[in-house]
């Protein structure tokens, strides 16, 4: 393997070590046995531990980015929410460990902004930035239209995160469609036949 394919290969190892323990509970030795390489090695890719965080945090924030784009290119309105809609519940179906990267994402960014390091966040920030617009132009730069379909989006991670049932009163505000099937973590993260049939979050409901 080229070191670009090695690179690649820690980047993917990466996202299933850092979703199931975080930043602070993962091992770059873990990393490297996943990936089948030495620690020297994996040091030899990339500079330090939180290089590797950022570079694996900024993979799952752009798959997400492309995804919707894909998803939603050449429709508009509310055909390309529910495109984008299903293309997540595919996304959380199939990788749930993605899902758990970006809450971990969450969590390192605010332990490091609370510990006074401010640029740990920067890049990080701008590919939510990036998602964040790419989404906007997808959903015709109705200001509204996005927040809704991302905070919606981040609700159904909260409570598919948590494990919540499909059946628990904190889905009512979705429609059925729009809820999970199963929920609830295990060892590689949630698991969901995806909440999403209208949006991430499901329909705009106002």
């Amino acid at each position: 393997m080229s070191a670009e394919q090695r690179r690649e290969s820690v980047i993917r190892a990466a996202i299933v070590e850092f979703a199931r323990a975080g930043y602070h509970g993962t091992s770059t030795e873990a990393i490297a046995r996943r990936v089948g390489v030495s620690q020297p090695y994996l040091f030899r890719l990339f500079p330090n531990k939180q290089a590797i965080f950022l570079a694996a945090a900024e993979r799952c924030l752009a798959d997400t980015r492309r995804l919707f784009e894909e998803a939603s290119e050449g429709l508009e309105g509310e055909e390309a929410v529910h495109a984008m809609g299903r293309a997540y519940q595919r996304l959380i179906a199939d990788d749930p460990e993605k899902l758990m990267m970006q809450m971990q994402t969450y969590v390192a960014v605010a332990a490091a902004e609370a510990a006074g390091d401010h640029e740990f966040g920067r890049t990080l920030r701008a590919a939510w930035e990036a998602l964040w617009d790419s989404s906007h132009l997808a959903l015709g730069a109705d200001e509204n239209e996005t927040t809704t379909f991302l905070a919606y989006g981040m609700l159904v991670n909260t409570l598919v995160s948590m494990g919540f049932p499909a059946g628990h009163r904190v889905w009512s505000g979705f429609y059925d469609s729009a809820r999970p099937a199963t929920t609830g973590p295990t060892t590689t993260g949630p698991t969901t036949t995806g909440p999403a049939a209208d949006g991430p979050g499901g329909p705009s409901l106002g």
